[in-house]
């Protein structure tokens, strides 16, 4: 950038010439944007992904097995996160080619990166959302789009996360009615031999483990969580 300083006669003048600095962003830029996304991964992650669906019907697995800290809090989110980035990943190769590439390139500014990147998000997240979670937040927020992609993102986002966690529900109800069935026939085969200091739930607790590994329990919940978001 250049500042020159003209003096004419009595009046001086200032001319700025930025050159060619705006092609590109600086690298100051550069690193604050990087904060900022670091600073709003957090929430961007639990708001607009498949995080939230996917840590939610984990938990509902522990909870029916009747296990309170294992697999420990770190493990869930660990292999929720991981999970959330399979089944993100097209759609953040698509917002990274789209938005984010030409950006760091200079052929589209701010503005411009972030609206070409809210489209495939917006997209996705429509894909997931219950119609009619998203015409009561258009009702409330007093739009009435010709269409769901035109929809304003702060009535999509909140329409998103109800349906994700309506959708986890359901699948955390059949999760559990296994489960309770055993633990329902445990409970009656104690009550029926006279045993009832012993809890149920403690003589329960090694068939449903039992019942979970040979059936690959895990492997199951996976497959299923994956292909609930195709």
């Amino acid at each position: 950038m250049h500042i020159y300083l003209h003096f004419l006669a009595a009046t001086p003048s200032i001319s700025i010439n930025l050159g060619k600095s705006l092609a590109r962003p600086s690298e100051s830029i550069l690193i604050i944007l990087a904060l900022t996304i670091l600073a709003v991964a957090p929430a961007a992650l639990v708001m607009l992904t498949s995080f939230p669906r996917i840590v939610v019907v984990l938990a509902f697995v522990r909870n029916a097995l009747g296990l309170q800290t294992v697999p420990p809090n770190q493990v869930l989110a660990g292999l929720a996160l991981f999970l959330s980035l399979l089944v993100m990943g097209p759609t953040l190769s698509k917002m990274n080619t789209v938005a984010l590439q030409p950006y760091l390139h200079g052929k589209l500014d701010a503005t411009q990166a972030y609206r070409a990147a809210e489209k495939p998000l917006d997209t996705w997240m429509l894909d997931q959302t219950r119609t009619s979670d998203l015409v009561m937040f258009e009702n409330e927020a007093h739009v009435h789009p010709a269409k769901p992609s035109a929809a304003p993102m702060d009535v999509v986002i909140p329409a998103f996360i109800l349906s994700e966690l309506e959708s986890a529900f359901i699948i955390g109800f059949v999760l559990f009615v296994p489960f309770m069935i055993i633990d329902l026939v445990v409970s009656a085969t104690l009550m029926s031999m006279g045993i009832v200091m012993l809890p149920p739930t403690l003589v329960s607790l090694p068939f449903k483990i039992l019942l979970f590994v040979m059936v690959d329990g895990w492997a199951l919940v996976v497959h299923s969580l994956l292909g609930s978001f195709r």
